[in-house]
């Protein structure tokens, strides 16, 4: 990961050049189980010849037996490289430098082409980290080199040492493209998950705002008509809250199924008129303002949200008996004079501190001198255009 936190796929970060390709790879590498099949058919231009070349010999020596079992162990390595994909990188930098130490001792005993050392060179780039690769690649050619030098033999053979460097750097880049798009996968892979982990924080942050706020409003509402049937049996104001229980029902039914599909949009203005009836409901004195239209619109979503939480939690927890609400252009106030004396952050307060959040907004609670609680949200203006005058918005208020 680079340090601007961008992710990086190809070879320019340090890294990447050293980042085990295929550590957690699902497969048997590439072929799968095609790859045997396919590595013979890729080696018979090296077996033919030299296999040819054995069987005309007319006395079997040991230097001959040596040969053959330095070829053919290094075929072999070349048909079962796929399955050293899994192993852990330290097996297969083991696995790669002997094979390619094989193919330098193949190259000495049987005195053949040059061009058997790509099957090699081309393991090692697919096997190994990048910078790996490179290293024992270019060791490989250079030791092959001095090999074609010692047996008088390198500028007649030069040439296949030529191709074995430029195929096996094509096939470097062509395996580091594969590479890459294993990475991108990954990445995609993420982002689906990082954003069906999202979406259920979001519908949990609602149906809690939601439903708490709600169900809470409900409660005491039904618990006033209960108390008005018991004490006074004033059956017309019984049917009246009982009427708004009904209305507050279907309103949070209507609240639930906008929110499942992603399109509620709660209003200050709404919610100012739900905190009036449901603080008078509980016989909580309301100190709330009249009008938001001293609140910058684009901030009234974000501080319905702020009001709704923090009066339920009046309603619920705080037993006050005075609720005091004070608005800005890019600020909210909530005040109880409840019996709280400390702060206990639970799922409301988090789930707001994360909406908050994403508009670069915060919200502090703090406890009061004399007790309950206090609780500010603030959204910072953006950066004021040179041509943009200052507006000053005074704080707007007034006893419910």
């Amino acid at each position: 990961m680079a340090e601007s936190g961008k992710r990086r796929f190809g070879l320019d970060s340090k890294e990447s050049w050293w980042e085990d390709p295929l550590h957690d790879a699902r497969d048997g590498g590439p072929g799968g189980w095609r790859w045997p099949f396919m590595a013979v058919a890729f080696l018979l231009p090296f077996l033919i010849p030299v296999t040819r070349r054995w069987f005309a010999e007319p006395v079997v020596t040991p230097g001959l037996v040596l040969t053959a079992v330095l070829v053919y162990t290094y075929c072999a390595c070349y048909a079962v490289f796929p399955y050293f994909f899994r192993r852990e990188l330290p097996v297969k930098l083991a696995f790669g430098i002997t094979m390619n130490v094989l193919g330098l001792a193949t190259l000495t005993a049987a005195r053949g082409s040059a061009f058997l050392l790509l099957y090699g060179t081309a393991v090692l780039v697919f096997l190994v980290p990048a910078a790996w690769s490179v290293i024992i690649d270019l060791a490989t050619l250079a030791v092959g080199a001095v090999v074609l030098l010692a047996q008088a033999r390198f500028l007649a053979d030069y040439g296949d040492l030529i191709t074995v460097g430029s195929i096996t750097l094509a096939m470097f880049f062509m395996a580091n493209l594969v590479r890459a798009v294993r990475r991108l996968e990954r990445a995609n892979e993420e982002i689906a998950t990082l954003a069906v982990a999202n979406e259920r924080e979001r519908l949990a942050r609602d149906l809690h705002d939601l439903l708490g706020h709600s169900l809470t409003t409900i409660t005491v509402k039904a618990g006033l008509a209960r108390r008005v049937l018991e004490s006074a049996g004033d059956i017309p104001r019984a049917v009246e809250e009982i009427r708004e229980v009904e209305n507050l029902t279907r309103s949070a039914l209507s609240d639930v199924r906008a929110t499942v599909s992603a399109n509620r949009e709660v209003s200050l203005s709404v919610e100012l008129v739900g905190a009036r009836a449901a603080l008078r409901a509980a016989e909580i004195e309301a100190d709330l303002p009249h009008a938001v239209d001293n609140v910058r619109p684009e901030f009234q979503n974000a501080f319905g949200y702020v009001l709704r939480e923090a009066v339920t939690n009046v309603l619920r927890h705080s037993g006050a008996k005075r609720v005091r609400v004070r608005l800005g252009d890019t600020w909210l106030e909530i005040e109880d004079d409840g019996t709280a004396t400390d702060v206990v952050a639970g799922n409301g307060l988090r789930g707001l501190s994360e909406r908050l959040a994403a508009v670069g907004g915060t919200v502090r609670t703090s406890v009061r001198p004399r007790g309950g609680l206090l609780v500010r949200a603030e959204i910072p203006l953006p950066e004021p255009s040179p041509a943009t005058p200052a507006v000053r918005a005074e704080p707007a208020g007034g006893l419910a």
